[in-house]
Order: C-alpha cells, then structure tokens, then sequence
C-alpha cells in the first residue's frame, strides 16, 4: 500500500513567514492531555509551548469527547464560517487578537479542534505506527458525532489527488493534504506529507506599484496594488501582489508603469499605502490567490501575468467567505 495516499479537504490557513497563522502544523502535536477535566493546548512553533488553554476554554469539552484518556493529538482549531468552513478571518477574531475572550465574543465566534492525526494514547507512543493504524485508533477514541467541539476530518485512501482537488474547489475549501498511508509519525515539516492549495484567479486592475530593492530595484517593479469595481462601480483596492514575477518581468511592468505615474490616487475609496507610486488605471493583471474577504486584503497572492481586458469590465473578486464555486 505503499503508492496509496491519504488525502483530506483541509482549510489551513498560514503565511509565509508568520508561524502564528496557524495555530498547529500537521506534523506538529498538539498536546491534549483529557486526564480528569484538563485540557491543555499549545501554539506553535511547538518548542515554543505557549499555553493557550484560557484562550479557548470551549475546548474543554474535548476531554468528554475523547472519552476523557490521556492522549496527544496533532490538530488545528479553526472557526466555521456559515457554510461551515475553517475561516481565517472569523479565527482572527479569537486569535491573537483576544487572549481572554469576552462571553459575547465566545457565543459569537466559537472555535472547534479538527483532529488529524494520534501521537499517544494512553502513555503509549504512536510515532513509529503506520499513518492507517493511527487513523484507525483515532476515529476509536474520538466520538465526534454528537461534540461540538471536537472533529476527525473525513480520510480518502485510494483517490486520484486531482479528483479530491477537485472536490475541494467546488466546496470553497483551500486543497487537500497527501501523505503516504504507510508513514510513521514525525513531527515538524517533513516529506511525508504534502498541502495541495486550490488556487483561484481574478483580473484586477494596476493601480499603483512599488519599486524593488537592491541593485536595479529603481527600474524595476517590486510588487503591484490592484484592484476591483464593486457593485457601484467604485474601484476599491483588494491586495498586494509581489511574487510570481520574473526579473524581466519586473523590469518589463516597470517600463509599462513608470511613464504613466500620477500624484493622486485612482482610487474611489482611499487606502493608506506608504510608499507607492499611483499610476493610471490602464493595464489589468490576471493574480492567484487563496481567499478574498472584503475589507480585507487578497491572502496569498501570486502573478499570473498581463490580460486584455477592458478595464470597466473588472469586478471584485467573488466574496470567499459566501461563495460556494459551481
């Protein structure tokens, strides 16, 4: 069994150089010791260990769900949105932000811990077990059909990636994780488990840019503003966008821009955005990115290169948090 691969939808949500993103890794235990009524959760980086129990105290009635043993779990906690999908945003609301939640924020924004894998149970190590027996003790102890705050992500083995791919898009989820279904546990980053994110694109408008660093930055573009019309017809700035070019690419947006520089924003709604040059809504960009929220920023977007559109025509990206892709 060796070629099958597990794959489950997942909504993790990180950023590049921010460990805090995310509240748990896979690969990274999340210490869940149930021995009577406690219940203690950690942040990462895992060597960290910041006790974030006051944090959430919902999760409490984790130990009930696991039958209150002595085990260590590698999960997330995540908060639904109202299609019942791990959001980012809505998590911001509980973390870092409010490390002693008020009793409105937790009626309003309550979390849950999505459990991926069993580390120990019972004082019994797992590690050196093949991931389908840890699944298989997992789904044994974890009764998630009646917690609310406790769920196992459902497990497909011997699915093509590109269908669960799939399935995940349709579903507004953010891809999928691989891993080999005869692999040991260990923890931190590995090779033994892979993200696949879904990906989507919208056409937005240039509307300003900076310059990159270092030698030559000063002829070249170091990342884009773009934005989008809303429903008004008001262009509104949606994100940031510095990855995905080549240096001759840069070089190449640079001498597109440059000559069309104004002093004042194209904007209809102002953004604060030190240190950008505004330029004349004239070209359109076709980005990559995760997740779309209005008010907030486009998350993990990417270049994807220049489109013909015109420029009345560009929209603001379907709202990530509502939308379901048909």
């Amino acid at each position: 069994m060796a070629s099958e691969r597990e794959m489950h939808a997942y909504a993790l949500h990180q950023r590049s150089h921010d460990d805090y993103d995310r509240l748990n890794t896979p690969g990274e235990p999340l210490p869940s010791t149930s021995a009577p009524c406690r219940l203690q959760l950690a942040a990462t980086p895992i060597n960290a260990q910041e006790n974030i129990t006051r944090t959430f105290p919902e999760l409490a009635s984790v130990a009930d769900a696991v039958g209150r043993r002595s085990l260590i779990l590698d999960g997330e906690i995540v908060a639904l949105d109202a299609q019942g999908r791990p959001s980012f945003t809505r998590l911001q609301q509980r973390w870092p932000q409010q490390r002693r939640p008020s009793l409105a924020l937790l009626r309003d924004v309550p979390v849950r811990l999505m459990a991926f894998d069993i580390v120990e149970l019972e004082r019994q190590r797992l590690t050196d077990s093949p991931w389908i027996e840890r699944r298989q003790v997992l789904d044994s102890v974890a009764a998630t059909e009646q917690s609310r705050v406790l769920t196992v992500p459902k497990a497909f083995v011997g699915v093509s990636p590109v269908e669960m791919l799939a399935v995940a898009a349709t579903h507004g989820l953010e891809g999928i994780v691989v891993k080999p279904v005869d692999s040991p546990y260990v923890s931190g980053r590995s090779g033994l488990w892979t993200k696949v994110p879904v990906r989507l694109t919208a056409e937005l408008v240039i509307a300003g840019f900076w310059c990159a660093g270092g030698p030559g930055g000063r002829s070249a573009i170091g990342s884009l503003l773009v934005a989008g019309h809303d429903d008004d017809g008001r262009l509104v700035a949606v994100g940031q966008v510095g990855t995905g070019f080549s240096a001759s690419m840069r070089r190449h947006l640079f001498s597109l821009l440059d000559p069309i520089v104004r002093p004042r924003s194209p904007l209809t709604v102002p953004v604060e955005a030190a240190g950008v040059r505004w330029v004349a809504p004239h070209y359109v960009g076709e980005v990559a990115y995760r997740e779309y929220v209005p008010g907030h920023w486009l998350r993990h977007t990417s270049w994807k290169g220049l489109r013909d559109s015109a420029i009345s025509s560009v929209r603001l990206p379907p709202d990530s948090s509502t939308t379901i892709l048909q």
